[in-house]
């Protein structure tokens, strides 16, 4: 670890983009990496993936850019940040030996496999002086930034109940998401905490004072070793709202995908949800008595706006920004998810 005496850098020259490493370019890598060259604020100094196809796909979207043999040869490039799209179990690790180097970090969710974790990567990022920031990315939905400010603004009148849902008709295609030591647990860490942060996000982050939960795999209890594939959370929050939260693999739900998040108040209701099963569509609707609205529709190209949104950020000041300290209040209350 560093000590307290670490090397810290002044905010970016206008007249130098800063210089980022992607490490992991598959499919979820090369997407965000595309969203965050895109917005023309940073420029792919170097790439790293186990998969030679991998690098060579990443290398089309940069083919100036440095393909590294490993990650520390990665770090040993002249970088201002790196973009993390590992293993769950990768990205703690990963993420502080960066920081230590001084480098921003934008990495996949979940940042830590528990709030330990998570917390030692935001301690890293402050003592480095350097921005963190996680793929939180349904809160840039269009749908989500339509129904946010009317909620905080008490367009509702006084919430007092949310209902969230993710459901995936499919499970993962890789072993190491069932393997709980790395994975860190299974549909909750792997959707629910895409609800547990647009939950919180959407009340501007309140207390959680009450959580109970039920977890199952196959229908029956979790076994000690295994992972869920279904989850079901009641939470309670500061502000008298209370929350229900569901998400599982392979439900048979006659979709690909529901995905909805959904809140209510003495003055009506205001929801998001995914259109015709879609894993991309999405609507936001306000809801009065029988009567419904159409805030948002389809379509909107919001999966890479969290990358494009650290990018632009890292170009105009690469320093920690306080809001990391959020990302341990996700973790922490998946740990009571996952403590029941």
């Amino acid at each position: 670890m560093m000590d307290d005496l670490a090397p810290t850098r002044a905010p970016q020259n206008a007249m130098r983009r800063p210089r980022v490493g992607f490490l992991g370019t598959g499919w979820i890598g090369r997407h965000r990496m595309e969203a965050a060259l895109a917005t023309g604020a940073i420029e792919a100094a170097a790439i790293c993936d186990p998969s030679p196809d991998c690098a060579a796909e990443a290398s089309k979207l940069a083919p100036d850019a440095v393909v590294a043999a490993s990650f520390e040869a990665l770090l040993d490039q002249d970088l201002d940040g790196i973009v993390i799209a590992t293993p769950s179990a990768l990205h703690a690790e990963q993420s502080i030996a960066a920081l230590e180097r001084g480098l921003a970090v934008f990495c996949q969710k979940p940042l830590g496999r528990n709030a330990a974790e998570a917390q030692t990567v935001v301690e890293a990022a402050r003592r480095a002086d350097r921005l963190l920031s996680v793929d939180f990315s349904y809160r840039y939905t269009a749908a989500a930034q339509a129904i946010a400010p009317l909620i905080r603004e008490g367009a509702l009148g006084r919430a007092f109940a949310a209902d969230l849902v993710f459901h995936n008709a499919y499970g993962p295609d890789k072993p190491w998401f069932y393997d709980k030591a790395h994975s860190g647990g299974g549909c909750v860490m792997d959707l629910g905490v895409h609800l547990v942060d647009l939950l919180l996000w959407l009340f501007d982050f309140p207390e959680v004072t009450q959580v109970s939960s039920t977890l199952l795999a196959g229908g029956a209890p979790v076994p000690a070793d295994g992972v869920e594939d279904y989850a079901l959370a009641q939470l309670t929050l500061a502000n008298g709202v209370t929350a229900r939260l569901a998400c599982s693999w392979r439900l048979q739900a006659g979709h690909e995908a529901v995905i909805e998040a959904s809140v209510y108040g003495t003055g009506g209701g205001l929801a998001l949800r995914n259109v015709n099963g879609s894993f991309y569509d999405f609507e936001a609707r306000w809801h009065e008595g029988t009567r419904s609205h159409l805030l948002v529709s389809p379509p909107d190209a919001w999966g890479g706006r969290a990358a494009a949104a650290w990018a632009e950020q890292l170009a105009r000041d690469p320093r920690f920004d306080p809001a990391a300290e959020r990302l341990v209040d996700v973790a922490r209350v998946l740990d009571r998810i996952y403590a029941g």
